[in-house]
């Protein structure tokens, strides 16, 4: 037995091991990093996404991107999820948290061919992480959250460079208007619900026609041509089920043999019918919305009664109406009380580029509203929504942390010679790992400039010596190509974009510097676990 190997893996697993496995892993992170780089700031460029079916994105948006990539080397997806999760969390910085990540990693790789430990730079880029959350909180300042100006400015740093540009003014406008009007208390603390918020999408006019509905829009027109085009002081009803004959849940033939049978059966199949829309129209209800089917003589019936009947409404626009209306969800004909029914001061069908679509007024709860958006193409509309989805995340995040740091690199350039400083103060070489760290921040800036068309070394100069004056919101201006103080400019981020960005890129690039050794397995063709040759020298071992 002496000197045979012993195989543990199937054929065709694959392992990389060591330095190897490292700078596979970090030059797949950094690629992920490099392709969204050129889309940060406001001269950001767009990328166009085509997928299998033939579907195109076009964005600039750090997260929409990476979704949209077909990534699958396992290092890379770590990227993508920080990107993912900084825009779950907050909404902005998406491609910051990933241009940060790819950074650090580019970093720790310089200091690795040092032989620098990785678990060494793991450890002093959690000490800067830590550090620099505490400089950046120190940075920050409160604000007024009913200070509309400043929110307003807030929007409009998000929606910039994000294709919107030409309706900045009017989406930051709605933004602020719509996350304001949603606004609850919990506990003491002010809490936005984005779900309250319903974007509807309309393809057609301008951007500038896109308007701020205080109530609900729904997507569908009224069942019948006879129905009312407008109820006032409706009084709301919302069904699951269906206004429709039902059929029986196992197979059954009906025999008829003469004509009155056939007419027996079909008055009392309208018998039927006229018995449960005799129930809605009792309800007193001015106003139904159906999640399901409406049948063909039932519509007859609710028009002659003059109700106003929508049906298929999906069940999210559905609970939303709920919400807003104030009614309960019906699913059952028999339990309808007139404590069931919601109040809207109008309900009306309008056409919007053509299609009609339901205007759910003056509710009885003002804090549902809902956004209409235009443009003259999907892929306009899309990109505004991208916008819009950024812009309505940020106003809630600063309504809800009241804290606001500048923009325009404003931070970074601080932090990294805040972080110089401190790592000064450490013993070991966790130093260099801060170090690191520090440079690892001015990406941000540097890039700023390059995709404006800047030298980025005579910005970032620029920029250390306005912060080192004591200029501590000094960043740049893309626009006129200087050094400028943010808050003057109003370019104003929320805290919370730029925590999360720190701590989100430190741990997924400390995640990926641990790792010294990636086993990757395919499917055999043979029986599962029976498989024992083929595989990588490596994995052989020596029997005594």
């Amino acid at each position: 037995m002496s000197g045979q190997p012993i195989f543990i893996l199937k054929d065709g697993s694959k392992r990389t091991r060591g330095r190897d496995a490292q700078s596979n892993n970090i030059m797949a992170a950094k690629a992920v990093a490099e392709a969204v780089r050129t889309t940060l700031g406001p001269k950001g460029m767009d990328k166009m996404l085509v997928d299998s079916m033939g579907d195109v994105t076009i964005t600039n948006d750090g997260a929409t991107i990476l979704k949209e990539m077909d990534i699958e080397h396992p290092a890379a997806k770590m990227i993508v999820e920080v990107s993912k999760t900084q825009d779950e969390e907050v909404g902005d910085g998406t491609t910051s948290a990933a241009v940060v990540a790819g950074e650090l990693l580019k970093k720790a790789e310089d200091l690795i061919d040092m032989d620098i430990h990785p678990t060494v730079i793991a450890s002093g880029y959690r000490l800067a992480a830590a550090k620099a959350v505490e400089l950046v909180q120190g940075l920050s300042k409160d604000v007024d959250e009913t200070d509309v100006e400043l929110l307003t400015s807030i929007a409009s740093t998000a929606i910039t460079g994000k294709g919107a540009e030409s309706a900045k003014a009017l989406l930051a406008k709605i933004s602020v208007e719509s996350v304001t009007s949603v606004v609850d208390v919990v506990n003491g603390k002010k809490q936005v619900d984005r779900e309250q918020i319903n974007v509807v999408k309309k393809v057609g006019g301008r951007v500038e026609d896109s308007e701020l509905i205080k109530g609900m829009i729904i997507d569908k027109e009224r069942v019948h041509s006879n129905m009312p085009e407008m109820v006032k002081d409706a009084k709301i009803l919302l069904l699951n089920e269906a206004i429709e004959l039902k059929d029986t849940e196992i197979d059954a033939e009906i025999s008829i043999t003469s004509p009155d049978q056939l007419q027996l059966f079909l008055d009392q199949e309208e018998a039927m019918i006229k018995a449960t829309v005799d129930k809605v129209i009792n309800s007193g209800a001015t106003a139904v919305f159906v999640q399901k089917g409406v049948d063909d003589m039932a519509q007859h019936f609710l028009a002659k009664a003059g109700l106003f009947v929508v049906r298929r409404v999906k069940k999210s626009d559905m609970e939303k109406l709920a919400r807003a209306t104030g009614a309960a969800l019906i699913s059952n004909f028999d339990e309808i009380s007139a404590d069931d029914l919601g109040y809207a001061a109008l309900v009306e069908e309008k056409k919007v580029s053509g299609d009609a679509m339901i205007f759910v007024t003056g509710c009885e709860n003002p804090k549902s509203v809902s956004i209409l958006l235009r443009g003259g193409t999907d892929h306009v509309i899309d990109s505004i929504e991208t916008a819009l989805e950024d812009s309505l995340r940020v106003v809630g995040v600063v309504i809800e942390d009241k804290k606001l740091v500048a923009g325009g690199g404003s931070p970074e350039v601080e932090l990294s010679l805040r972080l110089n400083e401190y790592a000064a103060t450490l013993e070991g070489r966790e130093q260099l790992a801060v170090r690191a760290y520090a440079e690892a921040l001015e990406i941000i800036p540097k890039t700023l400039a390059e995709n404006a068309g800047l030298d980025p070394i005579d910005m970032l100069m620029d920029l250390r010596s306005s912060h080192e004056k004591g200029l501590k919101t000094a960043g740049l201006d893309v626009f006129k190509g200087e050094v400028v103080d943010m808050w003057k400019e109003f370019v104003v981020e929320p805290l919370r974009v730029k925590t999360q960005v720190i701590n989100a890129a430190t741990e997924s690039a400390v995640m990926i510097l641990r790792i010294d050794d990636v086993i990757a397995t395919t499917k055999s063709q043979g029986a599962p676990g029976m498989d024992m040759g083929g595989m990588d020298p490596g994995m052989g071992m020596d029997m005594p």
